[in-house]
């Protein structure tokens, strides 16, 4: 009876300690995860260097910014669709980007887009004045 007490002690020690290893590690490899996306929210880069590409994007008003990620990332625009997002939620141009016909270039930032999309919609608003 004895050796199974100590072979039971023995497997549940030794299940505690795998456990709080796996549990460490998930949270290491977490944190690290959450790091680089807050690093790249703000310090980004665009995608191509030099002249770059020209393209046109029409955003619609039904568009969540998570749908004109995809958008960006399918032409090309942007590396990541999930980041742009976060990026949008965090520029100043959270409430000011709205629907139109864009000309955006591969050589533009997040921001830079954004910037761009906004100037489109106070010209618009502007003209129909």
């Amino acid at each position: 009876m004895k050796v199974t007490n100590i072979i039971g002690a023995a497997a549940g020690a030794i299940f505690r300690v795998v456990a709080a290893i796996v549990i460490v590690y998930v949270i290491y490899r977490g944190v690290g995860i959450c790091y680089d996306y807050g690093y790249r929210i703000f310090t980004e880069s665009a995608v191509s260097a030099g002249e770059g590409r020209t393209v046109t994007v029409s955003i619609t008003a039904e568009m969540s910014p998570w749908d004109i990620g995809e958008l960006f990332e399918s032409r090309g625009l942007v590396r990541d669709a999930k980041l742009f997002a976060l990026q949008y939620y965090f520029s100043e141009h959270v409430k000011e980007v709205g629907p139109g016909t864009f000309e955006l270039n591969t050589t533009m930032t997040a921001e830079d887009m954004m910037a761009a999309m906004v100037v489109e919609q106070e010209e618009e608003e502007g003209e129909e004045e």
